[in-house]
């Protein structure tokens, strides 16, 4: 699915226009990715959290030349689901619950 689809659907479910949508979800969009560059977490109940981890150096290979390479340590943006996103993904669409439109 992508952030049009979302757009899309959103909008049809709340009866805001596709513009109106758009600005809510880049706003949230926005909020996240500003929240977690300044080392902040983001937890969304019943969806999941967002946080930034640090990543050690290590050695790697060059994928072209097979060459080993140092990769810097750096940091990683992770999603942990919740147990209700878990539990849904599990159940797919045979449970009514979780379909949208």
């Amino acid at each position: 699915m992508t952030k049009s689809e979302i757009i899309d659907i959103v909008a049809h479910g709340t009866g805001l226009t596709k513009v109106e949508t758009s600005a809510v979800v880049d706003g949230m969009l926005a909020t996240i990715n500003y929240a977690l560059a300044t080392g902040d977490s983001v937890t969304l109940r019943g969806f999941g959290s967002f946080r930034v981890v640090e990543r050690k150096g290590r050695q790697g290979l060059n994928p072209k030349t097979g060459k080993a390479m140092n990769v810097p340590p750096h940091k990683s943006p992770v999603f942990r689901p919740s147990k209700d996103l878990r539990k849904a993904v599990d159940a797919g669409v045979k449970n009514p619950e979780f379909q949208v439109g």
